[in-house]
């Protein structure tokens, strides 16, 4: 079978994206896998695969896969490489798209610039919504790692998310202590974990350990992640620039109850075909 797909990138956060809706697409973790190897396939953090709805109401269905062949719900910088996709692909011609995921629904807006705005949606802080083990809500947990104690806020962008303060994102043990956070027991589905150092209540550095991918150039639901839990603690203000060692986001949290808007912008690299 042969596949028409785009290589793209947000930030560096790079993705497959595949049309699933004028071909026939079958894929399996294997294969996945396969075309997610550097060496061996195409190369990706993610492959997206955009699919027809299954409600009624909305544009199209989303679906993210890490390397690893794993399904997962969300993807910021995936939304924004979406949005453009389907519109390079000729499947929509709106710049206002709505999509469904695996963590909700999500709308993407093409500015007038070529950005992407996307509203992630209303973070989620309750523990078992998170999902997160704890009594009741926090703006920060303890959590014992080896016997090492260490401060977190957890959210939930429609996936999980740890983020703890550091003095400097450069000295940050990313790779050291980002698998033990991940796998840790109180995270019964994993988590991603961010390393966020504030520059200043509207700007901060972030590096994110992500789920099944390590640590990648940009993760645009764990800026959002970043900004919640920054504004939780008192720490940011309600726009912040965020750093991240692909590129900077933009993002925009009024408080409790109201939605993430993220901005930032997705890159065509190119368009292919390859046998499966």
């Amino acid at each position: 079978m042969r596949l028409r797909f785009s290589k793209m990138h947000g930030l560096g956060n790079d993705f497959i994206v595949i049309d699933g809706i004028s071909q026939n697409v079958r894929l399996t973790p294997e294969k996945i896998r396969q075309l997610s190897d550097r060496h061996f396939g195409i190369g990706c953090d993610q492959l997206l695969l955009v699919e027809h709805p299954e409600n009624p109401d909305v544009d199209f269905r989303y679906r993210i896969f890490n390397c690893d062949g794993s399904e997962v719900e969300n993807c910021g910088n995936g939304a924004r490489c979406f949005a453009v996709f389907v519109r390079e692909r000729r499947l929509t011609g709106k710049r206002k798209i709505k999509v469904e995921t695996a963590g909700g629904l999500m709308e993407l807006h093409i500015t007038d610039n070529g950005d992407v705005m996307v509203d992630m949606g209303i973070p989620r802080l309750i523990p078992q919504e998170i999902p997160f083990v704890a009594d009741s809500s926090a703006a920060t947990y303890t959590l014992d790692v080896d016997g090492q104690s260490v401060e977190i806020s957890s959210v939930s962008m429609g996936n999980p998310h740890a983020v703890l303060l550091v003095d400097s994102v450069s000295k940050a043990p990313v790779e050291s202590l980002g698998p033990r956070i991940e796998h840790h027991a109180r995270f019964p589905q994993r988590v991603n974990v961010g390393f966020m150092q504030k520059i200043s209540a509207a700007e901060i550095d972030l590096r994110v350990f992500e789920r099944s991918a390590g640590e990648t150039l940009a993760c645009g639901t764990g800026a959002c992640a970043a900004v919640v839990a920054g504004r939780l603690r008192n720490l940011l203000n309600e726009n912040v620039k965020v750093n991240l060692p692909g590129g900077s986001l933009h993002i925009t949290w009024a408080g409790e109850g109201f939605p993430v808007i993220m901005t930032g912008p997705a890159t065509t690299v190119f368009h292919g075909q390859v046998n499966i």
